[in-house]
């Protein structure tokens, strides 16, 4: 019975070093449905599995992430801009890469876009 139980730590202990790992500068391409990329700037930093930072369409234009979280490689969080626009981001993580689906509501409206994401080093 130990050894069963040392074997299921050992495992867990390999799985959380191998996590997927969302800590950085993360810049690229924010594209709405119908409409031309414009730049995307994204600062996370990851502990476990919440993630908080800053994201916005330039480094001289960054929102507070709040209910940011990683599960696995998704990652999720959203945005509350000055104007009323929420922001919803759904991406999943890939090595040097991140990118999904955005969603965007104010006033019972949406809006749908793609972000496009590499890590900077």
């Amino acid at each position: 019975m130990k050894t069963l139980a040392y074997t299921l730590l050992l495992a867990l202990c390999a799985f959380t070093a191998f996590a997927a790992d969302a800590t950085g500068k993360w810049s690229g391409t924010f594209t709405r449905e119908e409409g031309d990329p414009s730049t995307g700037m994204v600062v996370l930093k990851q502990t476990g599995a919440e993630i908080t930072g800053t994201a916005g369409p330039t480094m001289d234009e960054q929102m507070a992430i709040s209910n940011g979280k990683i599960d696995g490689n998704k990652v999720t969080f959203e945005l509350s801009a000055p104007n009323g626009l929420t922001l919803k981001m759904s991406l999943v993580l890939d090595g040097d890469t991140l990118k999904g689906d955005v969603t965007a509501s104010r006033e019972g409206q949406s809006m749908k876009a793609k972000l496009d994401l590499k890590r900077e080093k």
